[in-house]
């Protein structure tokens, strides 16, 4: 078959155009001499399209556009960001990390022992000591820990992770098969937001019998721990004993879980309402403050006011339903044969300076007769017993925040600096 391309034909052949598609007219280019008039009319190579292959020897792809007298000094036509600086959506995210995991690792890790001597003076009637003070906490906690070693005051900590797991899981298993909505949005009904609270209430039922579990394992005294039936899951396994009424004996003053179940539920919404409460009130006066504006070179300030609402918030609720909390455990603790540290300090002569222990053996019919109880006789301190303990655990957690922040805003600082 012959040919229809002409002797002539170059392949680098540009023809003019007055197409407004293409706008003006295109100039013819060629290798050699400029192409004939002839060809114009069917040669049909596209104009020098960035980032094409059609380019005349000694070309190149302008990526961007260059400056006039700009020489083009590599092949890409770019240069590489500067490996020594990192970019500032790097640093936001760096400094949003860093913040968020002091805060996480302080509420559940550092102030561990805080929530373990905590609960011992709850459950404790018969210490003389309140606790009620940071001070004298802090001086029985250091004897405590002299005597048992370090892991006297963070036992239980992996079952307290166990607990925060089933109810994680617990509520997003209720939300899947139930119109209950896991989230509320900025703008909701009552009926969302009733239907978000009978969730919180139904998810710490479903997760009661393990958090009685858990509160066992924090207040053990180590003195009496057997470290050879001790494990990971012994939560799950006494939580699920408790359930169903069978495994090791119990006195029979131990409470059916039917009647802590008003006492948890009521717990858990009462706290989750206050805690979200102030949680928007602080952050609806940190946008309305003027000296409190967020800086836009400041990546901290998109992360920080946040968990600082989230402390403030999770502080007033524990304040406020201390003596709930007080009851509950003290319910949930009855009847289990439970020995614990004892809360006053006082050491045995013959036993090597360590602390006494003392078993937990309350008598109470319910929850309405643990307030009575309390009320009469340890009067209204009675329902505030370890609340020192509370006020260092807040305090160290807002400490390390600031001094989280306070680091790495200078790094931030010295990053842009340099």
């Amino acid at each position: 078959m012959a040919s229809r391309r002409p002797d002539s034909f170059d392949g680098l052949g540009y023809r003019g155009r007055d197409d407004p598609l293409y706008g003006a007219g295109y100039p013819v280019r060629s290798a050699g001499a400029p192409a004939e008039p002839q060809l114009h009319h069917w040669v049909t190579t596209p104009p020098d399209i960035p980032g094409s292959r059609n380019l005349h020897p000694g070309e190149r792809t302008p990526l961007f556009d260059d400056a006039p007298g700009e020489i083009a000094g590599s092949a890409s036509g770019w240069e590489a960001p500067n490996p020594g600086m990192p970019p500032a959506e790097q640093l936001n995210r760096f400094a949003g990390f860093s913040v968020g995991f002091v805060s996480l690792f302080t509420e559940n890790v550092l102030s561990h022992p805080c929530i373990v001597f905590r609960r011992q003076c709850q459950v404790n009637y018969h210490a003389r000591c309140y606790h009620l003070t940071p001070f004298t906490a802090v001086a029985v906690m250091y004897s405590i820990t002299k005597a048992q070693g370090v892991k006297a005051l963070w036992k239980g900590m992996g079952s307290t992770f166990i607990v925060h797991g089933v109810t994680l899981g617990a509520e997003g298993i209720i939300s899947e098969f139930t119109p209950l909505p896991r989230e509320l949005p900025h703008r909701c009904s009552w009926k969302q937001v009733a239907g978000h609270f009978l969730l919180k209430g139904l998810t710490a039922v479903v997760a009661l019998p393990f958090y009685c579990a858990s509160l066992i394992e924090t207040v053990q005294s180590e003195i009496v721990r057997d470290e050879s039936s001790s494990g990971l899951l012994d939560c799950v396994r006494e939580g699920v004993a408790r359930l169903l009424g069978v495994g090791a004996p119990h006195s029979r003053r131990l409470l059916p879980l039917r009647c802590l179940l008003l006492p948890a539920a009521l717990h858990a919404i009462l706290r989750y309402a206050v805690a979200t409460s102030i949680q928007r009130v602080v952050l609806w006066l940190h946008q309305r403050s003027k000296k409190q504006r967020a800086e836009p070179s400041n990546p901290l300030d998109a992360y920080f006011p946040e968990l600082a609402a989230s402390w403030a918030g999770s502080l007033v609720a524990d304040v406020v339903l201390f003596p709930l909390e007080t009851v509950l455990h003290r319910l949930a603790l009855q009847g289990t044969r439970t020995i614990i540290d004892a809360t006053d300090g006082v050491v045995a002569v013959g036993n090597g300076g360590s602390p006494l222990v003392v078993p937990v053996n309350t008598q109470y019919d319910g929850f309405s007769d643990c307030l009575h109880a309390i009320s009469r006789k340890e009067g209204g301190a009675g329902f505030y017993r370890g609340f020192g303990v509370l006020v260092a655990q807040y305090a160290l957690h807002g400490a390390l925040l600031a001094a989280a922040r306070t680091l790495m805003r200078v790094l931030l600082l010295d990053a842009k600096a340099s």
